[in-house]
């Protein structure tokens, strides 16, 4: 059994951590190297790793490669994965040579070529075993995810909980993919099953490390596919972890590879001609490439692109629990979220509630995310705070207000963190920070006279991913519900993102592909259908003359 790490809920006092420091070297000589202290769960992160694919003192991460874990031959360079809360180097993920992706498809295929042929009894089998290591080792996978992302503790466990529900619900994949018999005419039957397509690939954002992962392993490998898992280079810990428990389910080797890398591995994934489909969830530019190159190649492509998602917060809705619930869509997770809600549009004299918004979201605690206080989290990079910032800053050059200003927050104990504070702007819809995706903690306010004004602001809008309204009224929530142009829609749900028996349904600029990453749509992108006609003709076994007319199936 795998040694579990540090439980939050008795983090050591600083007197604890000295001690910790001084009984491990290699967490002392850890600490030591960055200029901000590291936290207690850090540091005894750092002491009890016991994963085979990842690391936290520096070392490499490696890629799976038909069982074997390996950085490969022939890597040229390393890409650093720094602590977002101290810029501590946690691990080095390798940019994978072109050599070690090929044979990462070699070993892919082959193992495909047995697997599709192992029943759908024994992959269920896996995928109960995978569900109960999961269970087990959730917070494991939850503290990877904050030392490596920055969330905080509570918010990484979410992470590993969505992703879960998807495993949960391909445990019933031999009810899912059932197909259809008909006995179209006498003795006559056609049969329609759904049958895997090969090796795909699953290229994953940094913003979830265990939740997009997880919505691709399962529905690709239940369904009979083998699967190459391009982990973020930001974070990828989470993933490895992920790959080791399903290797501990009893998946063969080579059903499941790791590729690391950046853009070389993700062109590489495009146009390698045995990967079948791709799945991949991150920003409009790499979405549109992935599409458009692997699209024009033949493979099927389901690409979750950015969004910017507005809820309309009616002066009939319930004050207290709206103005709660769109500070925590807004701010949760630093913004870092593709259905964070972005924009509020304020009706009538709801927009008199903003005062009161702006008291809730500057009460929030900026901190590491070990810290069982903090509600908000550091962004990913350094590069990431300075783009929010500057949008941040485009407001009131654009003529906007800069309502509540998170610049330059000062978290004590991480002066190099990538810290941005709760930001509120009033604004217009012609303004960059309005018409950009942020992936911030920054929530933009814009007033509508009514709820069809409200309406036709959304709708403008290029993104459709997802959209909410806080009303008491049930024909406003009715006529937002028909009228409003978004895929996923909350009322009185700020964050309405379907679960695992429903199907991701994002749409506008927020997709490119008609399929989905889970539910019956998600089952539609893995497979494919076969339809086959025979004839057992009872006459047959004691006829012996043959028929030469059309057959009509009547």
């Amino acid at each position: 059994m795998l040694s579990p790490l540090l439980r939050l809920r008795t983090i050591p006092t600083l007197a604890r951590s000295s001690r910790l420091l001084s009984s491990s070297p290699r967490a002392a000589a850890l600490a030591a190297s960055s200029s901000a202290p590291a936290s207690a769960a850090d540091i005894e992160a750092e002491r009890a790793n016991p994963w085979k694919g990842t690391r936290t003192d520096g070392g490499p991460t490696l890629n799976l490669i038909g069982g074997e874990w390996t950085a490969g031959e022939g890597v040229q360079s390393w890409i650093d994965v720094n602590d977002p809360s101290t810029q501590r180097l946690l691990t080095r993920v390798p940019e994978t040579s072109h050599a070690e992706m090929t044979r990462i498809v070699d070993r892919a295929q082959d193992a495909f070529l047995e697997w599709r042929d192992v029943s759908v009894l024994r992959r269920q089998a896996v995928m109960l075993q995978l569900q109960s290591l999961i269970r087990e080792h959730h917070d494991d996978i939850a503290r990877s995810i904050v030392l490596e992302q920055g969330k905080t503790f509570a918010d990484a466990k979410g992470d590993v909980l969505r992703g879960l529900q998807v495993v949960d619900a391909a445990c019933a994949m031999p009810s899912l993919i059932m197909g259809e018999k008909l006995e179209v005419s006498k003795d006559m039957d056609t049969e329609t099953r759904r049958v895997p397509l090969g090796v795909g690939a699953a290229i994953c954002p940094f913003n979830f490390p265990a939740m997009i992962p997880l919505w691709s392993l399962p529905m690709a490998i239940a369904t009979g596919n083998s699967l190459i898992l391009k982990p973020s280079e930001r974070d990828p810990g989470a993933a490895m972890i992920i790959a080791e428990l399903a290797e501990k389910a009893g998946l063969p080797k080579g059903v499941l590879s790791i590729l690391h890398g950046s853009v070389p591995a993700v062109k590489f994934l495009c146009e390698e001609p045995r990967i079948k489909a791709i799945s991949f969830v991150g920003s409009d530019k790499a979405g549109k490439y992935i599409y458009d190159t692997a699209g024009a190649l033949g493979k099927r492509v389901q690409a979750n692109l950015g969004a910017k998602n507005h809820c309309i917060i009616m002066p009939d809705a319930n004050k207290n629990f709206a103005l709660n619930s769109i500070v925590g869509a807004a701010f949760g997770a630093a913004g870092q979220r593709c259905m964070a809600l972005s924009v509020l549009v304020t009706v009538g004299e709801a927009q008199d509630w903003v005062p009161e918004l702006v008291a809730r979201a500057k009460g929030l605690k900026v901190g590491n995310g070990f810290d069982p206080e903090t509600e908000i989290c550091p962004l990913i990079t350094p590069a990431a705070k300075a783009r929010v910032e500057g949008l941040i800053a485009s407001a009131e050059r654009d003529g906007g207000k800069i309502t509540l200003d998170g610049r330059g927050v000062v978290v004590p104990g991480y002066p190099d963190g990538n810290f941005v504070g709760p930001t509120i702007l009033e604004v217009d819809t012609t303004m960059e920070c309005y018409q950009e995706e942020i992936f911030g903690p920054v929530l933009c306010i814009v007033k509508a006279r009514d709820l069809d004004h409200a309406i036709e602001i959304i709708n403008t809008n290029r993104y459709g991913n997802g959209t909410a309204i806080f009303t008491q009224d049930g024909a406003t929530a009715r006529k937002f519900e028909r009228n409003v142009e978004a895929g996923q829609i909350g009322i009185n749900v700020p964050i309405p993102v379907p679960l695992p028996m429903f199907a991701w349904s994002g749409n506008k600029a927020s997709v490119l592909g008609q399929t989905s990453l889970y539910g019956k749509l998600g089952i539609e992108f893995w497979t494919q259908h076969k339809t086959t006609t025979s004839l057992w003709r009872s006459e047959d076994a004691k006829s012996t003359r043959a028929t030469t007319s059309m057959p009509t199936h009547r």
